[in-house]
């Protein structure tokens, strides 16, 4: 609804009921900073808005300062207000409160509202989804985490049983701790964006007829898959949408959202969309159906085809393929060494750390993106005949936290400690903090944020793609998390899981192994990654230590890295007879002095150089390695064992840049691996 000014009644009047943080707490001057304050300065002079907000109240009568009983309270009723916002709740997530009185909760929230009708029953009444809670919080752990969600799903409940308006002042703050300086209460910036969200609400004005930033030109939709084209615009604005000779209409509901569902469709092209909403008109040209895949990590991911061997080459050979398109999400700011200027500390808080759209695949385009994902796109759409989408999002030196979820990270009790103090945090690689510190060097904010922050790179990055449909997601990320290899075994599945919940799918993930460098956590941390293709659904892992370079992280040979991850989406995503996999050993046995080691995926097990095979050595009961020969006899790998040593493990390309070289008969190698004498 959007309120006018009628003859008879010059002002609407705006009650904004609530604790603390309607009140300003924190805030330099409550009387000009907080939220009623700015939403009175937005509204203009035909509203006259009053804060009637008390600090540590309680929705809760039986809580330990309830609202009802306040001052605060009874001069909103007497005010009789045209409009109420009411935020209330957070200070019944405390331990005295929610425990103890939370079945009362809804019943008390409903007699505020009653209250408030028996006063003025024409009043518009608006309840708010609570603004975050953040894990610095000294309850958070405690109980809060728990309480605040299942209070936010009283609030929801509540008012649709009441028929009253729900503003959600929780979504657009949540991904901002640094307007948080508390964890609790909002800066003048953070404030501000209340007023803004509840401005909204009020007044239905959400600025026009807008597209998420992955809807345009030149765009890849995902074939087979119904497509839904959204937005938002003005409440109450009719929208029609032209797309594939069909013509369909929608209503934005009361937060300015829309949605205009299509049916799935073939691959092919090009298609045009036409978005209309009042006098404005958005076309989007030039769009194809096929497939889309996402892909992310951290540098090697990152790493451009103009740098990777023959990349010169392959970009003079991309003039125009116009079957496959690139977006590239390129970074506001590289994290090289070098303290970054006021505006990119500014930005990078404003989560506005990445921008792009989408485009034809030429010369120009491609010759900044990811060497990986493009050679990736270009085999699949020549092997599959069908337009390929290539979504770029990765940051160079991102630890595996920044791209998690913050709810995710919130709830596993394993690495929610990791969001607290992250730059003094032993969770993370001194390198990574060390490379943060240089760039928040000119930083004033205390939690000024950063691309290694955990859940930063979701929140700016991945999160805005999360309702896009996408085919599947490559993954090449891991060397800034090689410090702690237990953590990541727990990360990766935990990072799988929470993408394909948000993008409710169940999506293949395919990953690079990190290669083989002079960094003694490697060999271990490959190991891990190997096993971890087994215990993460509808994955699977490219080995990539052969192609390694012993002193540089940033190996220039990706072709051939990334056409190994082919194979794997070929085999098992697109159903190709193709040999997707190196040998995979099955088992080791010992009969009397010696070790016999059989593999799967090896028809004909044999060595890369066609020289003797290298990379094999032993463990003893003592746990002294020991170097040893090993051969290829009738398609088992067999170890002779020294005398007088008793064998409890056998190790594979075991050192850190490892020139071991046992392939099957595709060429494909086997991977890093350590495995128990039976």
């Amino acid at each position: 609804m959007q309120f006018t000014v009628s003859a008879q009644k010059t002002t609407i009047k705006v009650a904004c009921i609530g604790d603390s943080v309607t009140a300003g707490y924190l805030l330099a001057n409550s009387e000009t900073e907080s939220y009623p304050s700015q939403l009175q300065a937005i509204m203009g002079t035909n509203f006259e808005v009053k804060n009637f907000g008390c600090s540590g109240a309680t929705l809760l009568k039986k809580g330990h300062k309830p609202y009802f009983k306040t001052q605060q309270c009874a001069d909103a009723i007497t005010f009789s207000p045209d409009v109420a916002i009411i935020h209330l709740g957070l200070n019944d997530t405390d331990p005295r409160n929610w425990p103890n009185h939370k079945e009362e909760f809804d019943a008390d929230y409903t007699w505020l509202l009653d209250t408030l009708k028996k006063q003025n029953p024409a009043v518009k009444i608006y309840i708010c989804q609570m603004t975050p809670i953040f894990s610095e919080h000294p309850r958070f752990k405690s109980g809060t985490r728990d309480w605040y969600w299942q209070i936010q799903s009283h609030i929801t409940n509540i008012a649709k049983t009441n028929e009253v308006g729900l503003i959600d002042l929780h979504e657009k703050l949540y991904p901002r701790p640094d307007l948080f300086p508390d964890a609790l209460h909002p800066t003048k910036e953070g404030a501000n964006i209340l007023a803004q969200t509840v401005y909204s609400a009020i007044t239905q004005d959400f600025g026009g007829l807008k597209l998420p930033d992955f809807f345009t030109s030149n765009m890849v939709l995902q074939r087979n898959q119904p497509i839904v084209i959204y937005g938002s615009a003005n409440g109450g604005n009719h929208v029609e949408v032209t797309f594939n000779q069909q013509k369909k209409e929608a209503i934005t509901d009361q937060y300015g959202r829309w949605k205009v569902p299509f049916p799935a469709m073939s691959p092919g092209g090009t298609y045009e969309i036409k978005i209309q909403s009042n006098e404005e008109t958005i076309i989007l040209k030039n769009i194809l159906i096929g497939d889309v895949w996402f892909c992310s990590g951290q540098s090697n991911m990152a790493f451009q085809l103009q740098n990777s061997k023959n990349g010169n080459t392959e970009i003079k050979k991309a003039i125009k393929n116009t079957t496959i398109r690139l977006f590239n999400y390129k970074n506001l700011i590289e994290t090289e060494a070098t303290a970054w200027d006021s505006i990119a500390l500014l930005k990078t808080n404003q989560l506005k750390f990445f921008s792009g759209n989408w485009t034809v695949c030429d010369s120009t385009n491609a010759k900044d993106f990811s060497a990986i994902a493009y050679y990736f796109g270009k085999k699949i759409t020549h092997d599959e005949n069908v337009p390929i989408g290539l979504i770029e999002v990765a940051v160079g030196g991102s630890p595996i936290e920044s791209w998690i979820d913050r709810y995710t990270l919130e709830h596993d009790d394993k690495v929610v400690d990791a969001l607290t103090n992250w730059r003094k945090s032993d969770f993370f690689m001194p390198w990574v903090k060390e490379r943060a510190n240089t760039n928040l060097k000119n930083a004033t904010n205390l939690k000024q944020r950063h691309p290694y922050e955990p859940c930063y790179n979701y929140e700016a990055g991945v999160d805005a793609f999360t309702k896009f449909p996408i085919k599947g997601v490559i993954w090449y990320q891991g060397e800034s998390n090689a410090h702690n290899i237990e953590l990541y075994e727990h990360l990766l599945p935990t990072l799988v899981q929470s993408w394909r919940k948000a993008w409710n799918a169940d999506f293949p993930f395919y990953y690079v192994q990190l290669s083989g460098i002079d960094r003694p956590t490697w060999p271990a941390f490959r190991d891990a990654q190997n096993r971890l293709q087994k215990i993460i659904p509808n994955s699977g892992m490219a080995v990539s230590m052969d192609y390694g370079d012993s002193t540089n992280v940033h190996p220039i040979i990706k072709k051939e890295v990334a056409d190994r991850m082919t194979l794997l989406a070929l085999r098992y995503t697109y159903g190709k007879l193709v040999t997707a996999n190196g040998p995979s050993p099955l088992k080791a046995i010992q009969k009397k002095e010696q070790i016999t080691i059989s593999f799967a995926f090896a028809k004909k097990l044999q060595t890369a150089d066609n020289k003797e095979l290298v990379g094999f050595e032993l463990v003893n009961n003592k746990g002294t390695h020991i170097k040893t020969e090993a051969f290829i006899i009738k398609n088992q790998v067999i170890i002779n064992i020294p005398k007088n040593e008793i064998i409890k493990t056998i190790m594979y390309a075991y050192e850190p840049f490892t020139r071991a070289n046992l392939v099957n008969e595709a060429n494909l190698p086997c991977s890093t691996f350590k495995l128990e004498l039976n």
